[in-house]
C-alpha cells in the first residue's frame, strides 16, 4: 500500500514538473509543435461571420439586412488591423518553413471574407458613422495599412490576386506621397501630437516598403525604407542605454519617457525584415547590419534570467512581457540564421525562446501580453499597462520567432 502511494506521488510530481506552474507543456515541446498549437488555436477561433455588437446575435449574411454601426465581424482575426498584418506575415513564413499551405490557405480565406463584404460598409463609413473595417477606407495613418499590406504582399507573391494588388498600389501611394513626415522625410504622426516620431512606425512602414522593393525591383522603396531606419536611429536611439525611446517630439526636440519593450521589438523586426529583402550587394547593407547588431547588443543587457524581457526594458519593477520578448527572439534568431551576426549571439535567442515557451499554455494561448499602448509623458502609464491573455499583439511575433528557432535547428 505504501509503495503504491509513493509511485502515485512520484507520478503527480512528474506531471507537475512537465506541465509547469502555468499549465503549459511548452517547456518540453519543440518550436514546431509550439507554433503549430498557437496557430491552430487562432485558426479554430476564426468564424468569418458577423454579429450584432449589441445583442451578440450572429448574422449569417449581409445580403438581406440593413448594414449599420452595430454590425461587426465576430472574430478578432478578421479585423482590418495591423496586428493581423503581422499574423499574415507569420503564416506565410510558417507555410514556407513547415512546407504546409494550410497556413496561407487560411490567410487567403480571411482576406477573401474581407474583400467579399467590405463594400457593404462603404456608405456607412462615408456618412461619418462608425463602421467595420473603417481603416480600409480611411488610410490616413500607417497603422491603417502598412503591416496589413506587408502581409498581403507575401500572399500576393505566392499567388497573384487583383484585390491584393489594388490595395498594395494604394498603400504604396499613401506611404510615399501622403503620409505625414518631418522636413527630412522621417515618417511621423499627427496624433495625439503633431510631428511625433513613433518607434512602432518603423515596422508599420519598412517591412512593406522592403517587400515592394523586392517584388517590384523598384529602388525607390528600398531608398525610403533605408532612410527611415537611418532617421529613426538618429531620433530614437539612446546611446547611454543601448535602447530606443518610444517617441520623439519634433517641436520640442526631445524624446518621450519610456524605453518600452514592444516599441523596441518593432524596431528590431523592421530592421530584420529590411535586411531580409535587401539585395545582398546593396551598398547600405553593412550599415544596416551594424544598426541591428548594435540594437541586439543593447537589449541583451536587459534580458531577465528567465529569458524574458520587462515591459519597460530598463525597469525591473515592470512585469515580464511576451510580445516584446517574441520580437527580440525573432530578430536575433533571424540575424544568426542569415549570417548577419555571429552565432555567438544565439544563446540570447535560445534563452528568450525558453522564457517565451514557458508563457504559452498547452492549448496555444500566450500569457502576459501588453495591450495596445499609446504614447504618454509619464512613466507610470507604461509601468501599469494591463497585460492580457492571448492579446493578438503577440501572435504574429511568437509565430515568427518559432519559425526562426526551427531554422536554427535545421542549420
Amino acid at each position: 500500500m505504501k509503495l503504491c502511494n509513493i509511485k502515485f506521488s512520484v507520478s503527480i510530481i512528474t506531471i507537475y514538473l512537465l506541465i509547469g506552474v502555468n499549465g503549459s507543456f511548452a517547456q518540453i515541446s519543440s518550436p514546431e509543435n509550439i507554433i503549430k498549437v498557437v496557430a491552430k488555436k487562432a485558426m479554430q477561433s476564426t468564424s468569418r461571420q458577423f454579429i450584432n455588437a449589441k445583442t451578440k446575435e450572429p448574422i449569417g449574411s449581409l445580403a438581406n439586412i440593413e448594414v449599420n454601426s452595430d454590425v461587426r465581424v465576430e472574430s478578432v482575426y478578421n479585423r482590418w488591423e495591423y496586428v493581423n498584418g503581422v499574423f499574415t506575415m507569420a503564416l506565410a513564413r510558417m507555410a514556407q518553413v513547415l512546407n504546409d499551405t494550410i497556413y496561407t490557405n487560411y490567410a487567403n480565406a480571411n482576406f477573401d471574407f474581407c474583400f467579399n463584404n467590405i463594400a457593404s460598409f462603404k456608405n456607412l463609413y462615408q456618412s461619418g458613422k462608425p463602421s467595420e473595417w473603417e481603416a480600409f477606407y480611411r488610410m490616413d495613418r500607417l497603422d491603417d495599412c502598412g503591416a496589413i499590406a506587408a502581409g498581403l504582399a507575401d500572399l500576393n507573391h505566392i499567388k497573384s490576386n487583383k484585390n491584393y494588388e489594388a490595395y498594395l498600389k494604394r498603400t504604396a501611394d499613401y506611404i510615399l506621397k501622403k503620409q505625414s513626415r518631418l522636413e527630412d522625410g522621417t515618417l511621423s504622426r499627427k496624433e495625439p501630437h503633431d510631428m511625433t516620431v513613433w518607434a512602432d512606425d518603423l515596422f508599420m512602414s519598412v517591412p512593406f516598403l522592403a517587400r515592394m522593393g523586392k517584388y517590384t525591383g523598384e529602388s525607390k522603396y528600398f531608398e525610403d525604407a533605408i532612410k527611415q531606419v537611418e532617421n529613426f536611429n538618429k531620433y530614437l536611439y539612446n546611446n547611454a542605454s543601448g535602447l530606443y525611446w518610444h517617441c520623439w517630439y519634433q517641436p520640442e526636440k526631445m524624446n518621450g519617457v519610456a524605453q518600452w519593450s514592444r516599441c523596441n521589438g518593432w524596431v528590431a523586426m523592421a530592421q530584420a525584415e529590411l535586411l531580409n529583402c535587401l539585395p545582398k550587394n546593396h551598398p547600405k547593407r553593412k550599415e544596416l547590419i551594424g544598426f541591428l547588431q548594435r540594437q541586439i547588443t543593447g537589449f541583451s543587457h536587459y534580458q531577465d534570467i528567465t529569458g524574458l524581457w520587462h515591459q519597460v526594458l530598463d525597469r525591473q519593477d515592470s512585469y515580464l512581457e511576451t510580445s516584446g520578448t517574441a520580437m527580440f527572439v525573432y530578430a536575433v534568431a533571424k540575424a544568426v540564421n542569415e549570417g548577419w551576426i555571429s552565432s555567438s549571439y544565439l544563446s540570447i535567442a535560445e534563452n528568450g525562446w525558453q522564457g517565451l515557451a514557458s508563457k504559452i499554455t498547452a492549448d496555444g494561448l500566450v500569457q502576459d501580453v501588453c495591450v495596445g499602448t499609446n504614447i504618454k509623458d509619464d512613466i507610470r502609464f507604461y509601468l501599469t499597462r494591463p497585460k492580457k491573455l492571448n492579446d493578438n499583439h503577440a501572435l504574429g511575433a511568437v509565430l515568427l520567432a518559432g519559425t526562426e528557432m526551427i531554422n536554427i535547428k535545421k542549420n
